[in-house]
């Protein structure tokens, strides 16, 4: 059953021939406004828009949504089943169930693009024109429908003239006169069309007119721009007065006689782009893969690529789609243009085209015979036979061959010249791997553009001034696209054409909207879209894989957490992942991780959101985040073994935790994972898996502690306390308040701490729990200390210490021991300190708790240091402790023990000594976001340059 629809004249319908009545003007323009991005969804408020414009009346959804229900009723009546308006992603979509184009605007851009791809165009171009059957969207008014119509003016008069060329290089030209003497009085500053004018009448015989048409042109330009005609026009000028012969071949053919009539040298490049900024890389490695084959091993203008010994030259440029792969092709295929004289091929392949499938490569190839002058009667009906004429035709020659969005390398192997003085350039959304294992193709994998490349791009189309006028915008636009070029292009377009909207604004809409705001009417230019035609190529199971990989919790992800995210054995996880990579959905990092750039995966998120049921996605999170809240855990215990455990509810079926060897494991794996472990937090908490939340705080937090992620950590334990404060157990309210607590200290904000901590305490007491009222005890004497006040932190100490030796908890018994030798020592009693300590150093060895003993080493280097003799004990016991933390991954601790040493060391007048220990400390302060700690430590050092300074 054939449908079809008509924009190109009054606003039609038809189902195998028969007329379908689409209503009033006003239906009708509903019907237009569907159909010109026919298979595609459009939005509500867009529909309404090119509707009633936009002083929409108040009631226009309601009338849209009956317009689209008569819509539907009339087109399933008539076309049951082929034909049908959807709801998809908040828009509304026609659907048609048909392999060719249902619309004739597509039919018609469809022809367009097999003339320019190396059809016959003239043939083609003429059958394009006549499915215009008068004005488009004729009978229907409104700010849409004009601008539209205007625009499907512009496009069928560039159709026109792109025919007027062609009928002209195929030999035609007093036959034209007519046409284009009446085109030319439409246009009169048009220099193309005055171009096509002038050869026709000279080649109509009519030379002298051909003259004077000339010079009115060339006295209007002047009187009305200021202007003289351009160098192409003036250069036929030339031409004519000269008589110059060539001008009366059409074909312009040169060269000897072959066996299908003179060669013909093409001239298929696309225009090259006019802003095309950036890459100077790649060009480079553009340039040597040509340099290398010329045997010379210079990219400059002085090298010949034709020289003696060349070999053929393939260069595939892969990269994701809106990353700017054609414009860097022609970009370099226009700079070495003239090294080619037997002419340039281009075809677009259609690789991911959205209106159909892959150029096959007998029609690539058909068209390239045909572009080559080959005698259409004499060709072979086998598709290899024809490969091989083509072969022939461009054997020994020197031509240029752009292959533009390949699909495969089987599509492009016919293609692909027999001798080697070409240069094949191919763009490709895949890695094309068996054109580089099998025919030797240099593969340039075309990446983001950095920054200072996406600024030289904001800046050739908006211009110095206004870029410089608006700087703060345009540093976010740069991070917000990430490099993307289609993205900046996008931007940047809207810019030009709304230059009164700031580009805060802009900014604005791009946080808010995020990828939809990337949308755009025009399919070529909107990113969600161009991404999409990328899914075109992929099996169910990999578009699954890319959906998920979008909602993945973390910047990146491995294979391990990969397999549990899909849900699939580790080898079809594998195979999903490569391809992806192969499609440049998906970026592969050292160390088996895998990424996307930043809008990529919002659109897969989005694809995710839109195609995958919620079960599918909830499941798949399930998975993922227990495989890092277990494996999390498991590293825990390794860290700290004498940590009070909790149990964790029971993983997700189908999760299979790692399981970390040793503490050296436990810390790499938890450094590599702890971004993951992050964003996995928030993804429970987004799913209101309470349990979860408050699990991965817990296990993170002896890391943290060693790490000194002092922010991160309390970061998870806030979100810990909202989690706990949804669950019935006390005790993880006790927890959530308790390390909530202790992360405020880390941050100096102790009244809040202590305020926290006081609370942890009142429930452990109201719930009769001896051993948290011990620990967070514990805690308070820190928080005290903190606050100044050694003696209430001594006092909490003590009562630390009397619970564990009541509950017969020798490990914590010996903390506390520690602990109150610590504050012993602050204020001054420091045999007290000595003994408390050392008491707890036997506890802490005879149980086997390095950190534990590490800590103590530490507290008797401050009391040895303090008490004013036993400097050396003081030194050994810092390096004990140094050694322990380091051993430990503790470089939390390793840092305030190295500025305690570097104390001693200055007493001592060890002063380089005392800045080495402090250079390495400012630097781990630093890199802990421990700011003040980190200014004093350099005041230090400053101090400590000034005295060297000053020494005889």
């Amino acid at each position: 059953m054939a449908v079809e629809f008509g924009l190109l004249g009054e606003v039609t319908a038809h189902v195998d021939g028969r007329a379908v009545d689409p209503g009033p003007a006003r239906q009708r323009c509903v019907l237009a406004a569907l159909a010109v991005d026919v298979g595609r969804a459009v939005p509500v408020e867009r529909l309404v828009e090119r509707v009633w414009g936009p002083d929409a009346p108040r009631r226009g959804r309601t009338t849209l949504h009956t317009y689209l229900s008569r819509l539907r009723r009339a087109l399933d009546d008539a076309a049951p089943g082929s034909v049908d308006i959807v709801l998809r992603s908040g828009g509304y979509a026609l659907v048609v169930d048909q392999a060719d184009p249902a619309v004739d605007l597509d039919r018609f851009r469809a022809l367009c693009g097999r003339a320019r791809g190396g059809g016959d165009a003239v043939a083609l171009l003429t059958e394009a024109l006549a499915l215009w059957r008068g004005e488009a969207l004729a009978g229907l008014t409104g700010q849409w429908v004009e601008a539209e119509r205007e625009r499907l003016r512009q496009e069928r008069l560039a159709v026109q003239h792109d025919l007027v060329d062609a009928r002209l290089r195929a030999g035609q030209g007093g036959e034209l006169v007519a046409e284009l003497s009446a085109r030319a009085e439409q246009h009169p500053l048009d220099e193309r069309v005055a171009a096509q004018y002038l050869l026709a009448l000279y080649r109509g015989g009519r030379q002298a007119d051909a003259l004077e048409h000339y010079r009115r042109m060339r006295a209007r330009l002047a009187e009305e721009l200021g202007t003289d005609p351009g160098p192409a026009l003036q250069d036929l000028h030339r031409r004519i007065l000269a008589a110059d012969p060539t001008l009366a071949d059409a074909t312009g053919r040169t060269g000897s006689a072959g066996a299908d009539g003179p060669p013909v040298v093409p001239h298929q490049l696309p225009a090259a782009p006019g802003l095309f900024t950036g890459r100077v890389t790649e060009l480079a490695a553009l340039d040597r893969t040509l340099a290398d084959a010329a045997g010379d091993g210079r990219s400059d203008a002085s090298r010949d690529p034709s020289a003696p010994g060349a070999t053929v030259v393939i260069s595939a440029i892969g990269g994701a789609g809106g990353i700017g792969k054609t414009w860097l092709a022609l970009a370099w295929a226009h700079r070495w243009a003239e090294r080619f004289p037997d002419g340039q091929l281009f075809v677009d392949l259609r690789g991911f085209s959205p209106t159909g499938p892959p150029m096959a490569p007998d029609e690539a190839v058909r068209g390239f015979l045909d572009a080559l002058g080959a005698d259409p009667d004499r060709l072979p009906t086998d598709p290899d036979a024809r490969a091989a004429r083509y072969r022939s035709l461009v054997a020994d020659k020197r031509m240029l061959l752009v292959l533009d969005n390949a699909a495969t390398a089987d599509q492009v192997v016919p293609l692909l010249p027999g001798t080697d003085s070409c240069a094949v350039v191919i763009t490709s959304r895949n890695r094309l791997a068996g054109l580089i294992a099998r025919h030797g193709a240099r593969p340039l994998h075309l990446d983001v553009l950095t920054g200072a490349e996406s600024r030289q791009l904001l800046v050739a189309r908006l211009g110095a001034e206004r870029v410089a006028a608006e700087e703060p915008a345009v540093a976010d636009l740069i991070g917000l696209c990430g490099g993307f070029p289609l993205a900046l292009g996008l931007i940047a377009a809207r810019a030009v054409a709304e230059p009164h909207l700031p580009l805060a604004e802009t900014v604005a809409e791009l946080r808010e909207f995020g990828l939809d705001a990337l949308d755009s009417e025009d399919p070529t230019g909107s990113l969600p879209t161009v991404l999409s035609w990328s899914l075109h190529r992929l099996t169910d199971e990999q578009r699954t894989a890319f959906a998920l990989l979008g909602i993945a919790p973390g910047p990146d992800i491995g294979l391990p957490a990969a397999v549990h995210l899909t849900g699939q054995p580790e080898a079809r996880t594998l195979k999903d992942l490569r391809a992806l990579e192969g499609h440049f959905l998906l970026d592969r990092r050292p160390h088996g991780r895998y990424a996307m750039h930043d809008l990529v995966r919002a659109y897969a998120a989005t694809t995710a959101r839109d195609h995958l049921p919620d079960p599918v996605r909830r499941s798949a999170l399930e998975r993922v985040v227990d495989f890092y809240l277990h494996t999390a855990h498991a590293a825990d215990q390794l860290l700290n073994p004498h940590r009070q455990p909790i149990r964790l509810d029971p993983p997700s079926p189908g999760t299979h935790p790692a399981a970390p060897r040793d503490l050296s494991d436990a810390l790499a794996w938890l450094d590599t994972h702890h971004h993951h472990l992050l964003a996995a937090q928030r993804t429970a908490a987004e799913h209101h898996r309470h349990h979860a939340v408050w699990q991965l705080a817990w296990s993170l937090y002896s890391f943290h502690q060693r790490r000194g992620h002092v922010h991160d950590n309390l970061a998870v334990w806030q979100a810990a306390l909202h989690a706990a404060e949804h669950l019935s157990d006390p005790t993880t309210g006790i927890l959530a308040h308790r390390y909530l607590g202790t992360a405020l200290v880390w941050l100096d904000r102790n009244e809040e701490g202590t305020e926290h901590l006081h609370q942890a305490l009142a429930s452990a007491r109201q719930h009769h729990d001896a051993f948290h009222q011990a620990v967070t005890h514990h805690d308070l004497s820190t928080a005290w200390e903190r606050r100044g006040d050694d003696r209430q932190a001594l006092e909490h100490a003590r009562h630390a210490l009397d619970l564990h030796r009541a509950l017969g908890n020798p490990v914590w018994e010996a903390r506390a021991l520690n602990a109150v030798g610590w504050y012993a020592a602050r204020l001054g009693d420091y045999d007290t300190a000595r003994d408390h300590c050392q008491a707890a150093l036997a506890l802490f060895r005879s149980h086997h708790d390095p950190h534990g003993e590490a800590a103590t080493q530490d507290s008797l280097g401050w009391i040895d240091h303090n008490a004013g003799h036993h400097h050396d004990r003081a030194v050994a016991h810092y390096h004990e402790a140094l050694a322990l933390f380091r051993a430990l991954g503790d470089t939390y601790e390793v840092a305030n023990t190295l500025d305690r040493l570097g104390h001693l060391h200055t007493m001592l007048g060890h002063h380089d000594q005392a800045g080495a220990a402090w250079r390495e400390a400012l630097q781990l302060y630093r890199e802990q976001d421990r700011h003040p700690d980190a200014e004093r430590v350099q005041r230090q050092l400053d101090d400590l340059d000034s005295a060297n300074g000053r020494l005889p």
